[in-house]
């Protein structure tokens, strides 16, 4: 039996969200974090070596890192479905997005909230640095929706469940206001309204404001 073992406010939403759009059986097993810290708990960290959220098991496998967990259940458990195939015109599209969601804008907003909590000044230049590049990354994504409905193109993708946590969840963590972003607002309006994504979050994370504003 697959089982997702989801932290509660993390990247492990994706891969909660994924099992609902694929509409797979699996066993989910929720965590929270501990009220102080923020952190996950031992219990969690012990599932994995890396210590951090996601970890799925399936049978005799642990699995870690978001982008390798949704690689594998869509190709064990998917079918065909969520991503293009190589002779598809937006497979190079989907390729892209997909690994800019955490090689690129996630790794960004990652570095620059840790160097906001390090209380620097405003004129730092590598604090002015690391924000002028999660700027542009955001940039990219409002032209981008702005000119295709989902990420590859016209069909939602897997690509979309990488950078859903990034531009939502991960905004409790740094703050980022999306009011010159109205691409990107319609874009999360069309997320939103996925049947699948409301049941992930309601199981993952109940109660919690969701950021798609």
């Amino acid at each position: 039996m697959l089982t997702v073992h989801h932290l509660g406010k993390s990247q492990s939403e994706r891969i909660v969200w994924l099992c609902e759009e694929l509409a797979i059986p699996y066993e989910l097993k929720c965590t929270t974090r501990d009220p102080v810290t923020m952190l996950a708990p031992a219990d969690y960290k012990a599932l994995h070596p890396i210590g951090a959220a996601p970890v799925i098991t399936d049978g005799a496998l642990v699995l870690a890192e978001s982008g390798a967990v949704v690689e594998y259940i869509v190709a064990k458990y998917g079918n065909g479905r969520l991503t293009p195939t190589s002779d598809h015109p937006d497979f190079a599209q989907f390729l892209y997005w997909f690994h800019f969601a955490n090689g690129t804008l996630q790794a960004q907003m990652g570095r620059s909230m840790i160097l906001n909590r390090l209380n620097l000044a405003a004129d730092n230049p590598v604090l002015a640095a690391t924000r002028a590049r999660v700027d542009r990354s955001f940039d990219l994504i409002e032209a981008r929706v702005r000119d295709a409905t989902y990420l590859a193109g016209e069909v939602f993708t897997t690509a979309d469940i990488m950078i859903g946590f990034s531009l939502t969840t991960m905004r409790y963590f740094l703050p980022y206001d999306l009011g010159h972003r109205p691409n990107i607002r319609n874009y999360l309006g069309r997320i939103a309204a996925r049947p699948a994504y409301q049941r992930a979050m309601q199981k993952g994370d109940p109660g919690m404001a969701l950021l798609l504003t």
